[in-house]
């Protein structure tokens, strides 16, 4: 079966939990967030929960394992945390509890960055994906370019096919 032809296969309207890792961010002033949920709702998919924590590593741990824990939760996408200050615990938090990895999330949205003017501070981003509790969970930077960058041509493109495959053996 064809690549176009799982997508076709894949569940269009999804349910999502978003998740802003930042220390000084509210609902108010999270233009991050609110970019990845208004891009999400663009094509019709829902959003089940939404919450800010801080970066630390209990809360962000607490925030994704409450949404894969979730039945009705497809999928959860994190913005915040993941570059290489003391305080960005992002990559720390979720990484362990991967029970697999989707490293081509990562190296293509490095790639692009890079192409598309961050240049070589392209490496300074840690974005990663991978599967918990048999869901996916991507994990991009906090900024708006960041987010947009990754929500319209990596995660919207490939979600719901991601997410066919992760439930295809399970019928």
């Amino acid at each position: 079966m064809s690549v176009e032809e799982h997508k076709r296969e894949a569940k269009a309207r999804l349910h999502l939990k978003v998740v802003t890792v930042s220390d000084t961010r509210t609902k108010e002033t999270d233009k991050s967030g609110r970019l990845m949920i208004d891009l999400l709702k663009e094509q019709g998919h829902l959003i089940f929960a939404y919450d800010i924590v801080k970066d630390e590593i209990g809360a962000i741990q607490d925030a994704v394992l409450e949404g894969t824990s979730e039945v009705k939760i497809d999928a959860v996408l994190l913005n915040g945390g993941t570059g290489i200050a003391a305080r960005d615990v992002t990559i720390e938090s979720i990484t362990p509890l991967f029970s697999k990895e989707l490293p081509g999330f990562g190296e293509i949205f490095r790639m692009l960055s890079y192409r598309e003017g961050i240049g070589s501070a392209a490496i300074l981003s840690r974005a990663t994906a991978g599967v918990i509790n048999q869901k996916a969970v991507f994990a991009t930077p906090g900024s708006i370019g960041a987010v947009r960058l990754a929500m319209t041509k990596l995660i919207m493109p490939e979600l719901p096919h991601v997410l066919r495959e992760l439930v295809k053996d399970q019928k």
